[in-house]
């Protein structure tokens, strides 16, 4: 089969279109058939190397997938039949430790992503878990289907569990166009909160509004900080939604109102935070980092795509083959919404 992959870590010129085995399926497995995959932060980091974290190469990235269930490895016991067409979930864990009986997969001790540690599906073809497939929300093209997942139990965890935002409170959302903030703003109008969210380009701003923000700062242009104490009349917002990091770190804390919740999953732009320990206790501020969500949150968040109340957001559909100039334009920041690589 075709894939994409990478021999050593590095750039973006690391990654090879090339022929590699189909995958053996083992007990408890099922081989799918990849439509679309969608690309996520993590893809960059996984290739770019990760201090501490070890992967055999060549590798294979990609956590978000949709596609038709080709195979069932022999003695799996599948809900789904081959030709039906299923959505991937992300998360990978034991399902047998105690975190993963509490419902808590994803503070499971082997809990792992596909396409970081495992295969993923910069490829024709996947294998996955067996109990990873959910059945593709109808109404959804391939495309839309993997735009999804991954972003969507991100943003609910943050939104909903972590940040328990609740009708008319502001939320601020760092990034629109990625695909967790779009995702975000989406989640946080379904629970009746007031949305102002931030972007890099002009070309954005539309782009924003129509997904439910009611204020979008360019923050290339403006003080996002001084127009969201403007906006809400100087008290601040409730919540603040990031995976950015070190270059908004500031503005975010001091976006907070009194009693303000800020929700972090990532550092796009660098882990190193500056923080007046002072400023957070004498406004009784709440940091909490989030990491990826379980798979009965995910179920949660996917009800609101498939009452269509929610919608994946896709910036460009390219072929596989194409990876090495769809990590780029992430890189670039050009996007809004997921990019998605079709075999």
């Amino acid at each position: 089969m075709k894939a994409v992959t990478f021999h050593r870590h590095g750039g973006p010129e690391q990654l090879t279109f090339e022929d590699v085995p189909l995958p053996a399926l083992e007990a408890g497995e099922v081989l799918v058939r990849v439509k679309a995959c969608a690309l996520n932060h993590l893809d960059i980091w996984i290739r770019q190397g990760i201090p501490g974290f070890t992967i055999p190469l060549p590798h294979i990235s990609g956590c978000d997938v949709s596609g038709v269930v080709e195979q069932i490895g022999e003695g799996t016991d599948a809900a789904y039949p081959v030709g039906q067409p299923v959505v991937v979930s992300p998360g990978i864990s034991c399902w047998q430790c105690e975190s993963c009986l509490a419902g808590k997969d994803n503070f499971c001790p082997t809990y792992h992503l596909l396409g970081a540690g495992v295969h993923g599906g910069y490829a024709e073809y996947v294998k996955v878990p067996a109990r990873n497939l959910l059945p593709m929300p109808p109404g959804l093209t391939f495309e839309q289907a993997a735009a999804y997942p991954l972003v969507s139990v991100t943003a609910w965890h943050m939104v909903k569990t972590l940040a328990d935002v609740r009708p008319g409170e502001t939320v601020l959302v760092m990034g629109a166009g990625s695909g967790v903030g779009s995702m975000a703003i989406q989640l946080a109008r379904q629970l009746e909160a007031r949305v102002i969210s931030t972007v890099g380009a002009n070309d954005k701003i539309e782009k924003a509004q129509a997904i439910g923000a009611a204020l979008v700062i360019n923050h290339a242009e403006e003080d996002v900080t001084q127009r969201v104490h403007a906006f809400t009349d100087g008290r601040g917002v409730d919540v603040v939604i990031e995976h950015i990091g070190q270059a908004v770190w500031d503005q975010c804390l001091r976006s907070l109102a009194r009693g303000g919740r800020l929700i972090t999953c990532g550092a796009t732009s660098g882990p190193e935070n500056l923080l007046d320990a002072r400023y957070v206790y004498s406004r009784q501020l709440t940091i909490r980092g989030s990491y990826m969500g379980t798979r009965a949150e995910l179920l949660e968040a996917g009800r609101f795509i498939e009452a269509g109340s929610v919608r994946p957001v896709v910036d460009s559909i390219l072929p596989l083959s194409e990876a090495r100039q769809a990590q780029e334009r992430m890189l670039a920041r050009k996007m809004f919404g997921k990019i998605i690589l079709v075999p």
